[in-house]
């Protein structure tokens, strides 16, 4: 799988420290992974939520954070469409992004 863009994630441990681990991990996962459906990805992330459109949530550290992801299974391509506090996530309608 393509992540576009890796910067996004960075940016984001740079200013919270403690999800640097987490996002790391995430993405080397997603990376390896050849995920062909929403099934596939939710054996490997169960507590991921889906929403429409290939739209996926990943709860990060415990979930203090939320990441949301566009995935193109075909292409092999998923692009991070946000990453912030779950607070921050409250405020935004996922499904507009």
């Amino acid at each position: 799988m393509r992540i576009i863009s890796r910067r996004t994630l960075r940016e984001f441990w740079e200013k919270h420290s403690d999800s640097e681990e987490q996002l790391k991990a995430w993405y080397r996962e997603a990376k390896k992974s050849s995920w062909r459906n929403i099934n596939e990805l939710k054996a490997e992330y169960p507590s991921a939520s889906i929403l429409k459109d290939n739209k996926i949530v990943f709860n990060i550290k415990g979930n203090k954070y939320r990441l949301i992801v566009k995935v193109n299974f075909e292409f092999q391509i998923s692009w991070i469409l946000f990453i912030g506090t779950h607070a921050e996530y409250d405020k935004i309608n996922a499904n507009e992004l």
